[in-house]
């Protein structure tokens, strides 16, 4: 009946969402140590950032959960101690932040080696793309936590590609994210998930691919915690991405004088698109037209699918939204990723 239980699970999604171009046992794949950085220094910095924003710990226990050579913990983190587990005993040896490390597929078996409540925090760093019983192995997650231990997942556009399971490799970006939400939902172990979304930023000058006007490889993070703490829930602060202005510590007349002067958006920093109000009977405004933020994978807009189900309105979500004339900042509703565009007059 277990089995039964797992493969309903999965099955949900797809029968055939896990399956991967190449079935090799996974041992064999990462039998050759890799000590290459995956996504660009920029993302690497966000991804440091994210890990020390999050762990507000003292001496925490810290599980880096399918590891490799760096962990990406920085150095204001003080942990009492950091086991990794993963594939590649020879890229384990040489992270210099590990304690200790284990040697186990989760794909093979996703059942973690460790004792109930034993960590404080699980980190999983560019890899969650590779699960193919990514449930069950967010349940163990959930049950090694103790109480108010946060599993922080984070990911980019970047695998490699026959590793990668079919259902990840056909979403979009943004879906990815939805899909690691329902990770954590369906697992049943954690409280509601947080996300962080970096896009965008400008590739280093000493990356490879500098000189042919890609950006910076995006970093997104979704995180939660196995509730129960003593004493309610941990006050973890929110990231907050290191090149856009502390907006939360700002008053709403600080942060409509902001946007007003950048014409971008407080909650991704991309500028604005100038917006014409359509004709309508039912609604007359005071401009002619809106400064609206139309970056799909902006957090604001992102979080209000969530924001609106919760409401019951059911595929709405709603965009950040500047009028010139008043100064005034609110949410503007739209009910799919397209709508609107068309009135788009001027992309600033």
């Amino acid at each position: 009946m277990e089995k039964i239980n797992k493969a309903r699970e999965l099955e949900q999604y797809g029968i055939d969402a896990f399956v991967r171009d190449d079935e090799r046992p996974d041992r064999e794949f990462y039998l050759k140590p890799r000590f290459v950085q995956h996504v660009d220094s920029t993302a690497l910095n966000t991804i440091s950032h994210i890990i020390g924003t999050l762990i507000v710990e003292e001496s925490p226990r810290i599980l880096d959960l399918m590891a490799s050579w760096d962990s990406h913990i920085p150095e204001k983190v003080r942990p009492g101690e950091v086991i990794g587990l993963g594939l590649n005993e020879e890229e384990l040896r040489n992270n210099k932040i590990l304690t200790d490390y284990v040697i186990h597929d989760l794909n093979e078996d996703p059942t973690l080696p460790f004792p109930d409540s034993h960590f404080d925090v699980v980190i999983n760093s560019l890899s969650v793309d590779y699960m193919t019983r990514p449930i069950e192995v967010f349940k163990e997650v959930g049950r090694i936590l103790v109480p108010g231990g946060l599993f922080l997942v984070i990911f980019s556009n970047r695998y490699f590609p026959p590793k990668a399971v079919k259902i990840w490799k056909e979403m979009s970006e943004e879906e990815r994210i939805l899909l690691v939400i329902d990770y954590f939902k369906k697992s049943g172990f954690f409280s509601e998930p947080e996300i962080f979304i970096s896009r965008g930023k400008p590739r280093p000058r000493d990356d490879r691919y500098a000189h042919m006007d890609i950006p910076s490889d995006p970093v997104y993070a979704v995180n939660a915690e196995r509730p129960g703490a003593k004493g309610g829930p941990r006050k973890r602060p929110r990231p907050v991405d290191p090149d856009l202005p502390d907006l939360p510590n700002m008053s709403r007349d600080e942060l409509k004088n902001w946007v007003s002067h950048t014409k971008s958006c407080p909650y991704c920093g991309q500028r604005l698109s100038k917006w014409k109000v359509p004709l309508t009977p039912f609604t007359e405004w005071d401009t002619d037209f809106f400064y609206v933020c139309f970056n799909d994978l902006c957090p604001y807009f992102m979080r209000g699918w969530m924001a609106m189900l919760e409401q019951g309105n059911l595929g709405f979500s709603y965009r950040f939204r500047y009028n010139p004339v008043s100064g005034g900042i609110d949410p503007m509703p739209v009910p799919h990723p397209r709508a609107y565009r068309e009135s788009i007059v001027e992309d600033e």
